[in-house]
């Protein structure tokens, strides 16, 4: 995996923990993205408690997790589509949620990134947050998802 490869997958994850964040506690975008660039990212020193997202692409992440906000309605209006019939976003996993949008928002708005880019950096992201159904969830959602905004 090249550096640049690690540090957007490294980039993606934090994204995901950032939007996870700021739904369950209400923080805003810049104050999380703030928090993430000055306590999380490759800044832990010898000893200090907390975990450290070593080499992330911070404008990356900063760009994914602002375009998710800013694009909010949107993006849940696409992972809407894809969700079974009488499913609705905010009875998926906070976690899954945070996936989706991540992934919707690439999907729809970087088309610089492939498809199966995509798809396989955020089904892997799943893989290491559940062992259930929902990596495949993530993976049947983002597909269709691909399908109906890159065709």
């Amino acid at each position: 995996m090249s550096v640049s490869h690690q540090a957007r997958s490294v980039a993606r994850l934090a994204a995901v923990q950032a939007l996870y964040q700021m739904e369950v506690s209400g923080a805003g975008v810049e104050a999380v993205v703030r928090e993430f660039s000055d306590h999380r990212f490759d800044r832990a020193l010898a000893g200090e408690e907390g975990e450290s997202l070593a080499a992330a692409d911070e404008i990356f992440f900063a760009e994914l997790v602002r375009g998710v906000v800013e694009r909010q309605r949107q993006v849940d209006a696409a992972i809407a589509r894809r969700l079974a019939q009488g499913w609705r976003l905010e009875r998926l996993d906070a976690t899954v949620r945070a996936i989706l949008r991540a992934g919707a928002f690439e999907l729809s708005h970087r088309p610089d990134v492939p498809v199966e880019v995509v798809l396989n950096e955020y089904v892997d992201l799943a893989r290491s947050f559940f062992e259930g159904p929902e990596p495949g969830f993530v993976n049947a959602a983002l597909d269709g998802l691909a399908r109906d905004v890159r065709s």
